[in-house]
């Protein structure tokens, strides 16, 4: 019997002639070639490390970009997207600069904004993936593949805002911390340098990116580079001419220092393993592993499950169904919360009236009795003074009675002198 049982009823079975499915190689490559490729690096880094240049230096090329400012307030991330064309491959390349990190003198919440746009891309990735019509094949995929974390050439250790930076993102990106400026340090001082860092992540637990070492055919170059990271790296555009070739290289007053030498630094590492070899690997790594953990922890928060207690299958339309009545039943519950309160501040406002108007009817029965008893004192003084009137009136009467008697008695008296003088 030429046929040969593998694993769990699977046999591998001769063909008697070539029917042709050994060209699917062909045609995914093809059709990969004609679709195109997205990649996106994030630089994160201090001000004045290089970044840019590195960038440039990589791609061999000139990206558009000005010099910051140390004044940001904050940091900004900074994404410009181009499209690159190396024979008949092209690539849509997407580089995030972090604008102002390490500028500000308090850096507690510098790591935040970082943060929040990856976060962001794997949002917007994920709502593209929620949609009724979904076009994820010509979707802008814009979640970061590398994260290339420059450390300041110091000599020393890594700065705090460095590990609280990679802690925060290596469960979101993958990782490749390098040494940017090497050359500002000597040989003997970067070999130490990379043992301190190296020790210091492994003590703080941050988890870097790995160069896969499962498969056959990169395993032994990937095993060789991870023993190499951090990387230490010089990046010029400049190119000088070094015997016979024109080769990229910056120049001092003590030498040169050419950036494709291995011997001066490890920058043909760098692009070695993070285009030539790893690239897919890095975008695979961002998909299912950073993306799928984001997309896990975003829909457990939404409601969604795998399976229900009784470790059934739990199907999406059940979980919206389930979704919805929980949010029935809070709506309802938040609408009845809100009636009692509505009904409780009617019966406040109804018990403040009520008081008030006890206040109003008691202010009038004591403005009543007021005027009631100014009413009475007025009545009083009134017939007070109409008696005063009246015993004026009668001395009056007396007085002028009086006075008209005297008068007549005065009158009489007179004419009996003046018949006495006749006499």
């Amino acid at each position: 019997d030429p046929c040969e049982f593998r694993g769990e009823g699977a046999r591998a079975v001769p063909l008697a002639g070539h029917v042709g499915f050994d060209s699917m190689p062909d045609q995914l490559v093809n059709k990969s070639v004609n679709h195109g490729f997205c990649f996106n690096i994030l630089c994160v880094g201090e001000t004045g490390l290089g970044k840019s240049t590195l960038m440039d230096t990589l791609f061999n090329t000139k990206f558009e970009g000005e010099p910051t400012q140390h004044n940001q307030p904050g940091v900004q991330l900074k994404s410009n997207t181009y499209e690159l064309q190396e024979s008949n491959v092209r690539l849509k390349l997407t580089v995030v600069n972090t604008v102002g990190f390490g500028d500000q003198i308090n850096k507690e919440d510098s790591y935040k904004s970082i943060v929040e746009f990856i976060d962001t891309q794997f949002e917007a990735y994920l709502q593209e993936e929620l949609k009724i019509k979904r076009t994820l094949h010509s979707y802008h995929d814009t979640r970061i593949h590398a994260c290339l974390y420059f450390i300041a050439p110091t000599g020393h250790s890594l700065k705090s805002l460095d590990l609280v930076t990679m802690k925060k993102l290596d469960s979101k990106v993958n990782i490749i911390p390098i040494i940017a400026k090497s050359d500002a340090i000597s040989k003997s001082e970067l070999t130490k340098f990379k043992i301190k860092i190296t020790s210091e992540l492994v003590s703080n637990g941050v988890q870097i990116y790995q160069f896969p070492t499962d498969d056959e055919t990169v395993a032994e170059i990937n095993s060789t580079m991870n023993g190499h990271l951090p990387f230490a790296v010089v990046g010029s555009t400049e190119e000088v001419k070094i015997g016979n070739k024109m080769v990229k290289a910056r120049q001092y007053p003590w030498g040169t220092v050419q950036v494709e030498n291995e011997n001066h630094c490890d920058f043909v590492k760098l692009r070695e393993m993070l285009i030539r070899v790893n690239m897919e690997d890095l975008r695979e790594q961002t998909h299912t592993r950073h993306y799928e953990l984001y997309r896990r922890c975003k829909l457990e928060e939404m409601g969604f499950k795998d399976t229900d207690p009784d470790c059934k299958p739990f199907s999406l339309q059940e979980t919206y169904e389930a979704k919805r009545n929980e949010f029935m039943g809070d709506l309802q519950k938040k609408e009845e919360e809100m009636r009692q309160m509505f009904v409780q501040r009617v019966k406040e406002k109804e018990a403040e009236l009520k008081e008030a108007e006890k206040e109003l009817h008691e202010k009038f029965d004591r403005l009543k009795k007021l005027h009631q008893d100014e009413k009475k004192k007025l009545e009083d003084k009134k017939k007070s003074l109409d008696d005063e009137l009246n015993g004026f009136k009668q001395k009056k009467t007396a007085a002028e009675l009086l006075q008209s008697q005297a008068q007549q008695a005065g009158g009489s008296t007179t004419l009996k002198r003046d018949k006495e003088r006749k006499k």
